[in-house]
């Protein structure tokens, strides 16, 4: 009988103890989670009131994993993400970064996030585009019209709060990469100086981006030198695709004649989307910083 009494308040202690532990740990997940919750920037919608050309379209956006990648389609309502920097290490530049993936989807992890982060610990504030998708399936919408007028949107919206995000509003560029790369050259061709007489304030500001950074961008052999266009940095792969890695040669000789500011890395051993990962370990992997260098020699990251 004794021993039997001894079991039961033995039992009684290590599930006690067991508790105790599953409780702790469970306060620990929580408050880690509402930390995450908490340091992850919100989107800003492009349009609150719903974006033109979007009018009754309320289907939910997609989301899949591929191999650590949050891959997005089925975008209505297009928004900027934004990663600011401290205002100690605040350079007064900003990039809006539209990420790839053939116009079907958004592959917005490592041709996005990975990036803004990077960027906005070296003073740079990054803005991440989720813009709607001209060849999602039973898509309406343009390159031309919607994507371009997404960016161009996003462009607007920064410059219209860049006092209250400590920007200059005259060192705002865009980044693409692949699909998101013809956007934002797209946008480096036919901005405007907005529209003084419109009802809404951010339709007032001019478009122009400052710089561009085209990262193995799609559609090189429609980009032509607008007249006051930006300068440009181009990175590609050797081993990607003839119209990508000859196209983006083409576009740095059409900028080299005009006289505009001109910067090309194209890596030995790279092919088409190796964006910003972990993984990657060849010498391709140090193009960020290259961009970073890049601002800096133009004069854009002087205090």
């Amino acid at each position: 009988m004794i021993l039997k009494e001894i079991d039961v308040i033995f039992l009684k202690r290590i599930n006690k103890m067991r508790t105790r532990f599953f409780m702790n740990g469970l306060f620990i997940a929580l408050l880690c989670l509402g930390m995450t919750g908490i340091d992850e920037p919100k989107e800003i919608l492009l349009w609150p009131n719903g974006a033109p050309g979007s009018e009754g379209k309320t289907g939910k956006e997609k989301v899949r994993e591929f191999e650590g990648d949050l891959v997005i389609s089925n975008i209505h309502q297009p928004s900027i993400t934004p990663y600011l920097p401290s205002k100690e290490k605040a350079t007064g530049a900003a990039v809006v970064i539209a990420p790839g993936g053939g116009h079907r989807e958004l592959w917005i992890t490592h041709e996005g996030y990975n990036e803004a982060k990077f960027f906005r610990d070296r003073g740079i504030a990054a803005f991440v585009l989720k813009y709607r998708l001209a060849k999602d399936s039973n898509s309406t919408y343009t390159i031309d019209e919607t994507e371009l007028g997404d960016m161009k949107r996003a462009i607007r919206l920064v410059r219209s709060r860049a006092k209250e995000w400590n920007i200059n509003p005259e060192r705002i560029g865009v980044m693409g990469f692949s699909a998101g790369g013809e956007v934002a050259g797209l946008s480096a061709m036919r901005f405007d100086e907005g529209n003084p007489d419109a009802s809404d304030p951010i339709d007032r500001v001019h478009s122009r981006p400052n710089f561009q950074a085209l990262v193995y961008p799609g559609g090189a052999s429609r980009f032509e030198v607008a007249k006051n266009a930006p300068p440009i940095l181009l990175v590609g792969g050797f081993n990607d695709r003839a119209d990508i890695a000859e196209g983006i040669a083409q576009v740095y000789l059409k900028y080299k004649k005009a006289g505009i500011p001109a910067e090309l890395h194209i890596y030995s051993n790279a092919g088409h989307g190796f964006g910003m990962r972990e993984r990657n370990k060849d010498a391709s992997a140090g193009w960020p910083s290259r961009f970073v260098e890049w601002l800096n020699d133009l004069g854009f990251l002087k205090k």
